[in-house]
């Protein structure tokens, strides 16, 4: 996916801009997704990171994210200078029948984002108010992180200490069983595969293996 993210920017004009959905991996993972971790942070405008729970763009279990840059012209430079976080994630739940996320759930983001001005966007986090989800982080802090690592908190997460925050017995069996029902989903892809003909599976005198 990592790569992915680094094949949609160099199709970009040097104006270009782009939000692309990726998983949690490609904010930390090492290898190809620091590379493209730095590029990023030198070659365009990271400008805005927003994390999202589990389950809403990928298969339930797996966290997402929607990065946003602008790209930029060659420089020596970065040319990410800050990146705005907003975590709508810690202590936020949501199933995909019972509490599917809606517009209005991400009302403050917008509101956050400030597309009519990115340059006077404001955080609703301090210490004096720590519970705040928009908050900034200096594009050289995030050069200088183990692997530049963009996988940050900053919120705690109640539900470790506080019962009353944790999700209603309802939502959690929903998604033990959306679970459940995606874990079968690919075991039936696995099955599928292993059930082809044997001229479906091979070609060019290799197994082609599944995406799973």
């Amino acid at each position: 996916m990592a790569l992915t993210v680094q094949h949609i920017r160099s199709m970009l004009k040097t104006t270009g801009r782009a939000a692309v959905v990726v998983p949690d991996n490609v904010l930390f993972e090492g290898g190809a997704g620091e590379t493209v971790r730095r590029k990023l942070l030198q070659m365009t405008d990271l400008h805005t990171i927003l994390r999202l729970p589990t389950g809403i763009f990928y298969a339930q279990g797996v966290k997402a994210n929607v990065i946003f840059f602008d790209n930029r012209p060659a420089a020596k430079e970065p040319q990410t200078r800050e990146v705005w976080y907003y975590d709508y994630r810690t202590n936020v739940h949501h199933t995909l029948k019972r509490k599917p996320l809606r517009h209005e759930d991400l009302a403050e983001f917008v509101q956050c984002y400030n597309h009519a001005n990115r340059h006077e966007r404001r955080e609703t986090w301090s210490e004096e108010t720590p519970d705040g989800r928009w908050r900034r982080y200096g594009g050289e802090e995030l050069l200088a992180r183990d692997k530049a690592s963009l996988d940050l908190f900053w919120l705690k997460d109640k539900s470790l200490t506080d019962l009353d925050n944790m999700p209603e017995p309802e939502d959690l069996a929903e998604e033990i069983i959306e679970n459940l029902e995606a874990g079968l989903e690919s075991l039936r892809s696995v099955l599928a595969a292993l059930r082809a003909p044997a001229n479906e599976r091979h070609s060019g005198g290799h197994v082609e293996r599944g995406r799973f």
